[in-house]
């Protein structure tokens, strides 16, 4: 049941996108940023019982190994020639000696398997924002929480290597 309840949703999800997509941002000059920090995409463990988990520490093993690999992606492909450093945690933010700081914030994983964020590129030397993805939805597919965002964490390695290049973002709404 539960999986004909997300094949629909994902369906509707797909039907939608293409309307929503809405006009695109200006883009923001970060190519001579060499010295990156990413940070911890922070999805809320606590909503494990939502996501069919049975405990806390069952789905914050899923959420780590999610960010670990979209930070191996983000090292091997969005910030090729760069060097990055990566959160270790939720917690952390030690951005010290980089000169961009890759924040996410109003990280949702909803029961649809779809990831909703807002990414932020800020400049460590002003501490001031000169850019940002505006919250997003990236869309589930067909697989479990941990495929999925795997997958959507992908996606926005994508959006943050556009983003880096100094390519327009797109925006939903």
């Amino acid at each position: 049941m539960r999986q004909i309840a997300i094949v629909t949703v994902l369906l509707f999800s797909v039907a939608l996108s293409t309307p929503l997509m809405a006009k695109h941002k200006e883009s923001v000059d970060m190519k001579g940023m060499n010295r990156i920090f990413l940070g911890w995409v922070d999805i809320n463990p606590d909503n494990y019982h939502r996501q069919g988990y049975s405990t806390r520490e069952e789905y914050l093993a899923v959420i780590n190994h999610a960010n670990t690999v979209f930070q191996e992606n983000c090292q091997s492909k969005v910030f090729s020639g760069r060097t990055m450093t990566a959160a270790k945690s939720r917690s952390d933010e030690n951005t010290a000696g980089n000169d961009l700081y890759v924040k996410f914030s109003d990280a949702v994983y909803d029961h649809g398997y779809r990831l909703h964020l807002s990414i932020h590129f800020i400049d460590l030397k002003t501490n001031k924002e000169i850019g940002s993805v505006p919250l997003k939805t990236y869309k589930g597919h067909l697989c479990g929480l941990e495929g999925c965002m795997n997958k959507e964490l992908e996606e926005v390695s994508r959006e943050l290597q556009k983003a880096l290049a100094g390519e327009a973002t797109e925006e939903t709404h």
